[in-house]
C-alpha cells in the first residue's frame, strides 16, 4: 500500500459520487511504512499520524494486493478496504506511461544495462506530454 493509499470518510459511502477522499502525501505514506517496519501496531501508527476512525484503504487490486495473504491480513487487522476494479488505471495514471515505456523498450531489445538506460531515456522523451 505504499504507493496506493487513499482514504475516504466513514460517513460517506464508498460508491457515492459525493464521497470525500484524500490521498495521503508521499511523506505520510513513507511514515506509515517506516512505523510499520519498526514494529508499530496499526492503532499506534494511526495515533502517531493523528488519523481518526473511519478511514478506508484504497489500493489498485494489483495481484500482490489481492493475494489471499494480503486480504487475510487486512481482515484480521479490521481494515475497511474500498472495492476497486482490478488494476484500475485511473487510481494511478502514471502506470499507463510505465506500460507504454516498457513496450517501447522491449521492442528495441537492449543488450546491456547501458543500452537499457539509453533506450529508456530516448523512449521516455518520445512519449507525448498530453
Amino acid at each position: 500500500y505504499k504507493r496506493h493509499l487513499s482514504t475516504t470518510s466513514n460517513s460517506q459511502t464508498p460508491n457515492s459520487t459525493m464521497a470525500k477522499t484524500k490521498e495521503l502525501s508521499k511523506d505520510t505514506r513513507n511514515k506509515i511504512v517506516d512505523l510499520h517496519q519498526a514494529g508499530k501496531t496499526e492503532s499506534a501508527i494511526a495515533r502517531a499520524l493523528k488519523m481518526k476512525r473511519g478511514w478506508v484503504f484504497q489500493h489498485d487490486n494489483d495481484p500482490k494486493h489481492a493475494a489471499r495473504a494480503t486480504k487475510e491480513w487486512l481482515r484480521k487487522k479490521h481494515f475497511k478496504v474500498l472495492e476497486w476494479p482490478s488494476q484500475s488505471p485511473d487510481l494511478n495514471p502514471i502506470e499507463n506511461l510505465w506500460r507504454e515505456l516498457k513496450i517501447r523498450v522491449t521492442q528495441r531489445q537492449p543488450q546491456n544495462i547501458t543500452a537499457l538506460e539509453e533506450i529508456c531515456m530516448e523512449e521516455w522523451a518520445k512519449l507525448p506530454a498530453t
